[in-house]
C-alpha cells in the first residue's frame, strides 16, 4: 500500500511524515512525500529532528507531485494550502487531511534551532497518528471504513 504525504514546500511536515511513516510501517507499505510548490530543499531542522529521533535521513529530498512515479493508494495532505491545491489522482485513491502547524515558521531553511520544541511536537503528533493507522486493520477495512479511519486519525 502506497501513501503520499503532501505539503506546500515539501521541506518540513510532509518530509517528517514520509520518514516517520517509512521507519515504522508494515513491510508491504511505503510512503513518499511531495509539495504543491516544492522549495527544492529540506529544512535543516527537519533533518536534525529526524536524526535526533534515530530516523535515517538518507535519500530525503524536496520534490514535486510530478516526481512521484509510484502508484498512490492514499494521499494525505498535512497543510491547508496543499489540501486546497491537491490535484485529482487517477483510480480510487483515498484522500484525507491531517493538518499540522508549520514548525519552521520564522526559522531560515538552513538554520537548526537550539530549541526545536515545535519540531518535537510535530513529530509526536505525526507518530500518534501513525500509531493509530498502523494499529487499525486498515487493509481489511472496506473503502468507506478506510476513509472514516483516515478522517478520524486526522482529527487527533
Amino acid at each position: 500500500m502506497n501513501f503520499l504525504f503532501l505539503c506546500t514546500g515539501n521541506s518540513c511536515r510532509s518530509i517528517l511524515s514520509e520518514a516517520l511513516f517509512n521507519a515504522a510501517c508494515p513491510p508491504t507499505w511505503h510512503a513518499d512525500s511531495a509539495g504543491s510548490h516544492p522549495t527544492g530543499r529540506v529544512h535543516a531542522q527537519t533533518l536534525a529532528a529526524l536524526q535526533a529521533t534515530g530516523i535515517d535521513i538518507a535519500g530525503l529530498h524536496s520534490k514535486a507531485i510530478a516526481d512521484i512515479h509510484t502508484p498512490v493508494d492514499v494521499v494525505i495532505t498535512v497543510c491547508a494550502d496543499a489540501d486546497a491545491a491537491c490535484p485529482a489522482f487517477p483510480g480510487s485513491v483515498l484522500r484525507a487531511h491531517w493538518g499540522l502547524s508549520d514548525p519552521s515558521i520564522g526559522l531560515p531553511i538552513d538554520q537548526v534551532s537550539t530549541h526545536p520544541t515545535a519540531f518535537c511536537l510535530t513529530i509526536a503528533r505525526i507518530q500518534l497518528r501513525l500509531q493509530h493507522l498502523f494499529a487499525a486493520d486498515f487493509e481489511h477495512l472496506s473503502r468507506d471504513e478506510q476513509q472514516a479511519c483516515l478522517d478520524g486519525i486526522g482529527r487527533l
